[in-house]
């Protein structure tokens, strides 16, 4: 009778348009439809259902020179005048308009290479960079605000402490807890059956330009971009020293050519 009673109600209401298992709307990403591996549901999540299906094709498709960043709100902690945390949208012009800014992104806070050598790299190269018409340094990852001020404090960075600062005197660490960001590069993967990330940053790194992208360098294996649940974590032109060389290229090309 109660088995009846449900059932007669959802044929009234017509549920079946927002009981959507497979496929919804996102609402940060008007009109796309998010479709899950036809057999997820059964719990067969291997590389070739689960990581080729979750992510979009948009989400995973690196985004070229000239192209405009994402416009998303980033949700960050900063102090206030008694020096508490309290919450604080970002938006993207905040950190890009009417600027020329480095931003690169690693798989995750605390993790090896992004720990060692890349935010590191960067941090040791800040004022060098800034000295090449730079206005700021951005590193960002697919983490919330939390992690990421931990991971800066373990990384040793000196903190800003000043009311409304994004928490870092030198590189300043941008939390993409819901990637929107990263989706809307085209850099968003899938760490499924390898690491069990869950959706990452695919490595990169890039010189914004009021708002569009003036360069890229985006870690390819066996010449591919963005390769979803992939094995290796390529490291060789994100890297501080690669800016460094094209920032200097790009003065010289200004200058003399």
């Amino acid at each position: 009778m109660i088995f009846q009673g449900i059932k007669s109600i959802v044929k009234k209401k017509n549920f079946s348009a927002s009981l959507r298992l497979v496929g919804h709307t996102n609402t940060t990403c008007p009109g796309n439809l998010i479709t899950p591996a036809a057999n997820s549901f059964k719990g067969v999540r291997n590389n070739s259902t689960f990581s080729s299906n979750v992510a979009l094709k948009s989400w995973t498709k690196p985004i070229e020179k000239l192209q405009f960043v994402p416009d998303v709100t980033f949700k960050t902690r900063t102090r206030d005048e008694n020096g508490d945390f309290e919450w604080k949208d970002v938006t993207t012009k905040d950190l890009f308009e009417k600027k020329r800014v480095v931003i690169f992104a690693l798989p995750g806070a605390f993790t090896p290479t992004c720990s060692t050598t890349h935010l590191p790299g960067y941090e040791e190269s800040y004022e060098e960079i800034l000295k090449l018409n730079i206005d700021d340094v951005y590193c960002l990852s697919v983490n919330d605000a939390f992690v990421m001020r931990q991971w800066g404090i373990h990384q040793g960075l000196a903190e800003d402490k000043s009311p409304g600062s994004l928490g870092f005197e030198q590189v300043k660490l941008l939390p993409d807890g819901a990637a929107h960001f990263t989706r809307g590069m085209g850099l968003s993967n899938v760490w499924d059956t390898e690491r069990g990330f869950g959706e990452r940053s695919w490595r990169y790194s890039a010189v914004v330009n009021d708002m569009r992208i003036e360069q890229m360098f985006v870690e390819k294996m066996d010449g591919e971009e963005n390769i979803q649940n992939s094995v290796d974590d390529p490291f060789k032109c994100s890297d501080s020293g690669t800016m460094i060389e094209y920032l200097k290229s790009y003065i010289f090309r200004k200058l003399y050519v």
